[in-house]
């Protein structure tokens, strides 16, 4: 028998790391952007679809939180190096995207800078908590 009052816990974390010097609209933009592709290379992050009383249908969204933390571009550089060596899910976001307009340009501004060049202003990444808990260390819930 289980207990569906019980907290639900999740072995894996969502995370969003944003600098801190980012303007309001900046912050949202980035994290809509960071966020956008972790349902499909992990599908089952997403749960099942939302519908009203009056059976109005809505889109799924993640099963579990998305915490948002900030810190200096210091930590999202020692965050980058630490998720790209764990090999977690990740998504990056660099200041040269707040330029381009489209898909294809955000590809290529992010192709165009060596990993160790990239002036990051967010990062999103998922995996198991504890990997993600030290790839964070130092960056602070955001206020």
């Amino acid at each position: 028998m289980t207990d569906d009052l019980a907290p639900v816990r999740f072995d894996t974390k969502i995370a969003v790391l944003l600098r801190d010097d980012l303007q309001t609209w900046q912050r949202l933009n980035v994290t809509a952007f960071l966020v956008s592709g972790l349902g499909t290379a992990v599908p089952e992050l997403v749960g099942e679809p939302y519908a009203d009383a009056d059976g109005t249908p809505y889109l799924p969204m993640f099963r579990q939180p998305v915490l948002v933390l900030e810190g200096g571009k210091e930590v999202l550089t020692t965050a980058h190096t630490r998720a790209v060596g764990r090999g977690v899910t990740l998504s990056v976001f660099t200041s040269d995207l707040f330029s381009t307009g489209n898909d294809r340009d955000n590809r290529a501004a992010v192709r165009a800078v060596r990993r160790d060049g990239m002036d990051l202003v967010g990062l999103a990444v998922h995996g198991p908590r504890n990997a993600v808990d030290k790839i964070l260390k130092g960056a602070s819930m955001h206020s």
